[in-house]
């Protein structure tokens, strides 16, 4: 791939409104861009998406900057890669740290897909020309305005996100409203054993899903409360990994799977858990992380995967920010988002924007 240069930039956008979860409340939003350039001037983009705090997961911030930096830039033999696979082997080597690791690989897709000249998305299989577009609706006041205002524009799936002990309350308020809206819920592992019977009652509120009531990494919990449910368990956090998603399904402990590229350490694991899926007939969905354009437009080539047949976290990119570090903005038109033809991740950089947000920068110089 003849890599030449590696930068990071650290950036923050401000969110239009906080972003609430019973885990924390989010005002504005961090995030590592990395920019990898090789011998003739083309720039593959990703993105780290680790939160400031390790509420997600063990990751953050500062701590996947210095995983970049100290470890995985030293490290790697960038001059052997020939192929984004090819630094997915050399990472295996490092313990966790999946989104550190998925911003580098997403760089490295986004500047093969350009060496190639062809679009992600068709680079990796994907067949569909348009996304369905899903919501997140963090805990708010303005929750019944907010989802009116995304019906409107189209929006097929809503994930409510819930305050334990609240849940009905929350349910209830929106049902009130728009009896038919296709509804899940996302606990974000906030539950515990005592809590199985209180849960598995949610089969009244006919919900599209249940995501991740337990901890992550409790298999044996989630396979109980689907034993006891026909909601169906869909897993989030318990999933970084391939083997993750095999023990996951060997144990029954979901009937359908959330796949992140960041959380699963990128896109090359991602699309091996979308075939373990595809062989197990387990539909798959695509997360999102309130990330900027880059990553969101790394979603959209995956979510374009035919097991992908439920509305991901896949929204515009005025959802959460006044403006976008990408141009042009990705829309949401009739409920769909259009699946980029261009090169690479099909969107340039707001070069300008993203100076003015970066607020720490790095670059690595291969000799």
């Amino acid at each position: 791939m003849r890599i030449k240069k590696i930068r990071l930039k650290r950036i923050a956008l401000s969110l239009k409104t906080p972003f609430k979860t019973h885990q924390a409340e989010i005002v504005k939003r961090p995030a590592i861009i990395v920019e990898i350039e090789d011998a003739e001037g083309k720039v593959g983009y990703g993105e780290i998406t680790a939160f400031p705090s390790p509420f997600y997961t063990a990751e953050t911030t500062d701590t996947a900057w210095h995983i970049v930096v100290d470890i995985l830039i030293p490290s790697i033999e960038f001059k052997e890669i020939h192929h984004p696979n090819n630094f997915h082997e050399q990472a295996s080597s490092f313990q966790g740290n999946q989104m550190a690791k998925a911003g580098l690989e997403g760089a490295l897709w986004d500047l093969y897909a350009k060496q190639q000249g062809v679009g992600l998305a068709r680079l990796i299989g994907g067949t569909k020309e348009a996304v369905k577009a899903g919501a997140v609706i963090s805990l708010s006041e303005r929750m019944k305005e907010e989802i009116g205002n995304l019906l409107s524009q189209g929006y097929e799936r809503f994930k409510l996100k819930v305050e334990k002990g609240k849940e009905e309350e929350s349910i209830a308020a929106v049902r009130s409203l728009y009896p038919d809206l296709p509804l899940m819920i996302d606990a974000n592992g906030m539950y515990q054993a005592e809590d199985l019977t209180r849960v598995a009652a949610f089969d009244e509120f006919g919900l599209l899903m249940i995501e991740q009531p337990f901890r992550a990494g409790d298999f044996y919990l989630h396979r109980t409360l689907q034993e006891k449910m026909e909601t169906p368990i869909c897993l989030d956090e318990s999933i970084e990994s391939y083997e993750d998603a095999e023990q996951a399904i060997e144990l029954g402990s979901c009937r359908m799977m959330n796949i992140k590229i960041s959380r699963v350490g990128g896109l090359t694991e991602a699309l091996k858990i979308h075939d373990l899926c595809v062989e197990h007939h387990i539909p798959v969905w695509c997360g999102g992380m309130i990330e900027t354009g880059i990553s969101k437009a790394h979603n959209i080539a995956l979510a374009s995967l035919p097991n992908f047949t439920l509305p991901g976290d896949l929204s515009g990119s005025t959802r959460y920010f006044e403006k976008d570090i990408i141009k042009p903005f990705i829309e949401v038109d009739r409920g769909e988002i259009r699946v980029s033809d261009e090169n690479g991740i099909g969107y340039e950089i707001d070069e300008d924007f993203l100076k003015q947000v970066t607020e720490e920068a790095y670059e690595y110089i291969l000799e």
